[in-house]
């Protein structure tokens, strides 16, 4: 029988730190994390939404870099050379079919770069134009969602965080412009603003990309924020009644200091989710807009201008028509599935 243990002294010994393996061996200690890097790992457990995720940067990688070394641009005629009689070999060629200037470049030994989709009805290559399409596209998705992520943002966290009249008014109009018509709206402002417009964008920077895209800009600024906003408004009116929402407004704390360092940050999964699923919407508003003749101004392409285009001889060409149709199908499928992904992964009220 040890006699030790009977004994009343102390063993200081026992009261000596415990070492971290002995620590490893008594608490299995999870590794620290935040909601961040927890809502990331679960994005990328969603194959499907890592999958969208990389064709949407591969589409928009290509259509960045691919009009840097092409060496055909999106409104040049191949078949008409200053000085020289126009070649009428490069009107309509089909897939990888050449002209004949080409075709005795390619015997003399020179490499010419093919046609991937062939030309246009005006000796245009089809492919480049594709590719500027795409990238008119995807900027026209991203700005318009950007201006509806500022205005929704906005209006709604004023609404959900003063409540009252405030907040009455303001939804109030939200449910009048939900009321609206939107296909019938954006089609009247688009050609309200193009006549109001014409010729005021000229020697400006803008004039390039036209009037009509301008035009969209404001229609999505004025119609599509209320989404947005009523998102936004919803998740303040619960976020306003936390502890640490009254100590600020005990401490002394304004209004805009509150919503921008306590309100809006704990809204960020709702504003990426709205916005993630916002850019696929204005892709496609963007594209019907075109297809109408209410979108980009001549030559400059865009999806929806390609297959507006293609309708003219589309039984002769219907890969015209099928290419960006399929390219449109591609990009908002994609933003819709990584969306989704996102809506899934960062919700806060998702088990791990």
């Amino acid at each position: 029988m040890d006699i030790t243990k009977l004994s009343a002294q102390v063993n200081l010994e026992d009261f000596n730190p415990a070492t971290e393996d002995e620590k490893e061996y008594m608490v299995q200690m999870r590794p620290s994390s935040t909601f961040f890097k927890d809502s990331v790992k679960r994005l990328l457990k969603n194959k499907v939404a890592t999958v969208c995720f990389f064709i949407i940067i591969l589409i928009t990688l290509a259509a960045i870099l691919v009009p840097i070394f092409w060496p055909y641009s999106y409104d040049q005629m191949l078949g008409m050379t200053p000085g020289k009689p126009v070649d009428n070999s490069f009107n309509d060629l089909k897939p990888f079919e050449y002209g004949r200037s080409e075709i005795r470049r390619m015997e003399a030994g020179e490499s010419v770069i093919p046609h991937i989709f062939g030309t246009d009805s005006q000796g245009r290559d089809y492919f480049i134009r594709v590719v500027y399409g795409t990238r008119i596209s995807l900027a026209v998705g991203f700005f318009a969602s950007i201006i509806v992520l500022i205005i929704g943002m906005t209006i709604g966290s004023i609404a959900g965080y003063a409540g009252g009249k405030v907040d009455l008014i303001i939804m109030r109009i939200v449910d009048i412009i939900y009321s609206l018509p939107d296909m019938l709206m954006v089609i009247l402002l688009s050609s309200v603003l193009k006549v109001v417009m014409e010729g005021a964008l000229d020697g400006t920077v803008l004039a390039k990309i036209g009037s009509n895209i301008i035009s969209l800009f404001i229609v999505f600024g004025v119609l599509y924020w209320v989404s947005m906003a009523r998102l936004i408004r919803g998740q303040i009116l619960s976020l306003r009644e936390q502890e640490y929402v009254l100590a600020s407004q005990a401490a002394g704390a304004k209004g805009k200091w509150i919503i921008l360092k306590h309100l809006i940050p704990n809204c960020f999964s709702v504003i990426i989710i709205s916005t993630a699923l916002q850019i696929p919407s204005a892709i496609f508003t963007e594209s019907y807009l075109s297809f109408l003749g209410l979108g980009v101004n001549a030559p400059m392409p865009s999806l929806g201008s390609l297959a507006s285009d293609a309708l003219n001889g589309i039984s002769s060409y219907p890969y015209r028509l099928v290419i960006p149709a399929l390219v449109i199908s591609l990009i908002v499928l994609s933003l819709n599935l990584f969306g989704d992904g996102l809506r899934d992964a960062f919700d806060p009220k998702l088990d791990t």
